[in-house]
């Protein structure tokens, strides 16, 4: 019996929210078979944290390595999705379960993505949750939310954090329909030399 696969990307359309003055998302025909061409091509316009989206350390240090560079090895294998809706503003080590050597963790937050608009007041992770989950040994935070800093922050202190223990973060991804529990994840990002991110399909596969 095949194993159940959970989509956990955002559909990349014209109107998708992004981060207030970031590229929006447009798709434009370059050829088409209904203008007499044989196939079907066309150009996208996008940032490069459109929808679900890998960071690269580059996006919040310049020193720091671009998409392209880094190990792949923490986008794939098993992961735990923890259910952290109960959190207020941000998400605090007393919110989380046993971790029982989880290397990658993602958050749900939202009751229902905000796959129309955009929300500004979302749910972050605190920087001593990074340091703790840092500690545990994880290698990859993922979150439901457009980041795991509060969107007015200036100081960015959870992605130093992540930056000071070399841990991925995904964020923008689509959780609603993943019950609370461990998952194969697979979220690869594409190689943009010199990229500060990658969006990303990814998906959550059931374990055997």
């Amino acid at each position: 019996m095949a194993q159940r696969i959970w989509d956990i990307s955002q559909k990349l359309h014209p109107g998708l929210p992004v981060w207030p003055g970031d590229t929006a998302f447009a798709q434009s025909e370059t050829w088409q078979m209904s203008e007499g061409s044989p196939v079907n091509v066309s150009a996208l316009t996008m940032s490069t944290h459109s929808g679900a989206h890998a960071d690269a350390p580059l996006h919040y240090s310049e020193t720091a390595a671009d998409i392209a560079s880094v190990d792949l090895h923490p986008y794939l294998g098993e992961c735990l999705v923890i259910d952290a809706r109960a959190a207020k503003k941000e998400i605090e080590v007393g919110d989380l379960p046993h971790l029982n050597s989880a290397d990658r963790v993602l958050f749900r937050t939202f009751d229902a993505f905000p796959h129309d608009d955009w929300a500004s007041d979302t749910t972050a992770i605190a920087p001593e949750t990074v340091e703790w989950l840092a500690v545990q040994g994880v290698k990859l935070i993922g979150i439901d939310g457009p980041s795991i800093d509060p969107q007015d922050s200036k100081d960015m202190l959870a992605h130093k954090a992540v930056l000071k223990h070399d841990i991925r973060v995904l964020e923008g991804l689509v959780l609603d329909e993943v019950p609370e529990g461990r998952y194969e994840l697979i979220a690869l990002p594409l190689p943009i030399i010199g990229g500060d991110a990658s969006p990303v399909r990814a998906i959550l596969r059931e374990l055997p």
